[in-house]
This record gives structure tokens, C-alpha cells and sequence, in this order.
């Protein structure tokens, strides 16, 4: 089952079992809810400074209350549906795009303290428990299948739309995030073979109190996931599936009232959860060391803090970093992330058996990174000759 890895169903699921289970998923959802609604608010407010304007500063202190003000105006705005629209399936794409987001977030080890060996496990109302929804063995496969469901909300707004910018717009999205769902998951496994687990709360036990997995796996893994997760997200400057001078709105174009609401907040509500799995696998997750009090209150400062460094960092990146070309998107991918993700990840797999089985750590580092090198040069010289090939033809098509 995928919760039989919390200890609070060790013994019998009574009622109580039951109130914590869903205590737990209302506040996993009213977390995530307003983290996503606050990261709204923080983008636009981060965004002004580095442009240096005011931003949002009328609804509510510094302008926070200004994404619930924009979500009603726009709720009570016409919900229009196409003439040439699929109804049923138009309808049901914005759930695609925001359901995922939910299920992967109740993965998230949220608090808890790990100092002392126990794992995050906390005592609450009689039972021992986890501070997050659910613990699956397998954790991580089920983050990387929710990462590849997501695409089917953009995919299906985008044919059911009756309109050829947002059907141009989906399949956009679509190469897209299958493009650089490789490098992402062979970034995620570069993790799963420093820790040893699939586990989440696994993970974030292996990384305590400051064994990050940031610098155990090399830093390598850490970047491409970034980067990777940045163009899954569709934020820029990998945000060519919204290119406003080639395609309008992209999958977004026929959508007006709360259903594209649901689709801005589907965007924000995945920008929050991935950088949730970015602290969870890299960062130490709610890891961290207890200066005074309880130490599960000090698990969840750690964990927030450290989000609001990484989604601060997507927002920097968003204002700094002009959009690249699709091309140049897809170069990146397939011919620079995914070659660098394997490679390293068959460095650290020959660190991980030279060790287990005893060899000298420094002969074992030095081959892997000879035979990377190698690898990545060969793979270099490729590339560039099938450049030039191209090129040649190109050259010979304007002659002839």
C-alpha cells in the first residue's frame, strides 16, 4: 500500500487513524494552496524590485491579498467554449494540469525532526507518524509518473481547443517535457544511487544533518535537474510552448473565466512542488540542525526556507535570462543534458561498486571520470560532424 511506510499503520487503523490521515491531507492541501498563491504574490513582487517598479501594493499589506483579488475578478469573468471545441475534454484539461501537482506534493516530507535518527517520525494525538501525506517505498517513480501525467492536461487543452495556435502550442509542450523528462529522471537516479532508497523521507534521512546530496552526487546531477525541471515547468527562458510572436496563448488561447484560472494556478501550483522535490533530493529537505524548542517545528523552517531560496532562483532566472529558441531548447536536451546526466551517472554508479567492493576510491574516480571525458568527447566530435553534414547540405540545396 502506499501508505503501509508510515508507522502511524503499524497497528490497528482505528477512527483516529483515520481523522489524523485526513487532518493531514487538508493541511498538506491548504499548505500547498497558499504556498502557491504566496508564490504568485512573491514572483510579481521580486519581479518589480529587480525591474525596479512598486508591483502589487494595493489589496491587503505589500499587496499580498493581490492574487486572491485577481482570482475572484477573473472566476467572475464569461467561461466561453468554443464552437469547434471537444466540451468534455476541454473541460476536463485543467484538471490534468493541476491534479498531479497535488498528488506529488503529499510525497513531500514537510517537517519532522531528523536529527536524532528516527527518521521525522512525530508523536500526534497518541500515534507515531510522519509529517507528510503519504511515504511509498517507491516514492520517486511515482514523482517521475506524475511529472509525465502533467502533460496530458497541456496535450488535451490544446486538441480539444478547436484552434490551430493551441494544438501548435501543446504539441510544442509536449516534445518539450518527453524531451527533457530523460534527463530529468537519469538527474533523479544519479540520487537514488548516492542514497540507496526510492523512498522520500529515505532521501531526506540519508542528507542529514548537511550530507546534501547537492555536493554527494557531484553538483552535476543538481544543475541538469534544474535546468530540466525549468523547461518542464515552462518557465523561462524555456517558456517557447507560450512564445507570445509565434503562438498567441499557446493551449491557453480559448480558455477565459476559472478555467483559466485553474491553468495560471496549475503553473504556479508546479512551480511550488518542484521545488519542493528539488529541496527534498538535494537540499536536505526539512533536515536541518535544532537550535531550541521542538525539533519537528524546526524541520518545517528549514524545509520553507530553503524553498523560497530555490523558487526565488526561478524567479531570478525569469527576469534575468531572455528566451532561447526552440531549437536551441532541443539542442540543449538531447545533445548537452542527457549525454551529461548518463555519463555522470555511470561515474557515480562505478564509484558506488568500486567502494562496495573494495577497490582504491582515487583509481576508481580517475577511470570513471577518464572514461566521461572520453565518452563526451566522442559524443562532441559527432555532434559536430553531423553539424557540418548538415551545413553542406544546406549549402549544396541553395546552389543546386
Amino acid at each position: 500500500m502506499i501508505l503501509a511506510n508510515d508507522p502511524l499503520f503499524s497497528g490497528d487503523v482505528g477512527l483516529v487513524v483515520v481523522l489524523i490521515v485526513l487532518a493531514k491531507a487538508a493541511i498538506t492541501l491548504g499548505i500547498v494552496l497558499v504556498a502557491t498563491m504566496l508564490m504568485i504574490w512573491f514572483e510579481r513582487k521580486a519581479i518589480s524590485g529587480l525591474q525596479n517598479r512598486i508591483g502589487p501594493n494595493r489589496a491587503g499589506p505589500f499587496g499580498i491579498l493581490q492574487t486572491l483579488a485577481d482570482g475572484l475578478k477573473v472566476i467572475l469573468k464569461e467561461d466561453l467554449l468554443p464552437t469547434r471545441a471537444d466540451r468534455i475534454v476541454f473541460r476536463l484539461a485543467p484538471v490534468f494540469a493541476m491534479v498531479p501537482a497535488f498528488i506529488t506534493f503529499g510525497l513531500i516530507p514537510l517537517g519532522g525532526d531528523f536529527s536524532d535518527g528516527n527518521g521525522g517520525v512525530v508523536k500526534m494525538f497518541g500515534h507515531h507518524t510522519l509529517l507528510q501525506l503519504a511515504n511509498p517505498g517507491v516514492g520517486v517513480l511515482v514523482i517521475l509518473a506524475m511529472s509525465s501525467i502533467a502533460v496530458y492536461g497541456t496535450m488535451l487543452a490544446g486538441w480539444a481547443s478547436g484552434s490551430k495556435y493551441p494544438l501548435l502550442g501543446s504539441v510544442r509542450a509536449s516534445a518539450q517535457m518527453i524531451s527533457y523528462e530523460a534527463a530529468l529522471g537519469l538527474s533523479v537516479l544519479a540520487v537514488v544511487v548516492s542514497t540507496g532508497t526510492l523512498s522520500t523521507n529515505g532521501i531526506v534521512s540519508s542528507q542529514e544533518p548537511f550530507g546534501w546530496n547537492l555536493w554527494v552526487t557531484g553538483l552535476v546531477p543538481f544543475v541538469v535537474f534544474c535546468l530540466a525541471a525549468t523547461a518542464e515547468l515552462n518557465r523561462p527562458p524555456f517558456d517557447t510552448v507560450e512564445a507570445e510572436q509565434e503562438l498567441v496563448g499557446s493551449f491557453q488561447t480559448e480558455y477565459s473565466g476559472f478555467r483559466f484560472a485553474i491553468f495560471y494556478l496549475a503553473e504556479f501550483l508546479n512551480c511550488v512542488t518542484m521545488g519542493a522535490i528539488i529541496v527534498t533530493l538535494f537540499l536536505g529537505g526539512p533536515a536541518g540542525p535544532v537550535l531550541f524548542g521542538p525539533g519537528w517545528a524546526w524541520g518545517f523552517v528549514w524545509f520553507f526556507l530553503k524553498l523560497v531560496v530555490v523558487l526565488y532562483i526561478f524567479v531570478w532566472t525569469r527576469a534575468s535570462v531572455p528566451r532561447v529558441r526552440y531549437d536551441q531548447l532541443m539542442e540543449l536536451g538531447w545533445k548537452t543534458l542527457i549525454p551529461l546526466a548518463l555519463g555522470w551517472l555511470m561515474l557515480l554508479v562505478a564509484i558506488r561498486v568500486g567502494n562496495d567492493a573494495g577497490w582504491n576510491p582515487a583509481l576508481v574516480v580517475g577511470l570513471g571520470a577518464v572514461a566521461l571525458a572520453v565518452g563526451y568527447a566522442l559524443l562532441s566530435l559527432a555532434i559536430a560532424a553531423g553539424r557540418r553534414n548538415r551545413q553542406r547540405e544546406l549549402l549544396e540545396g541553395v546552389i543546386d
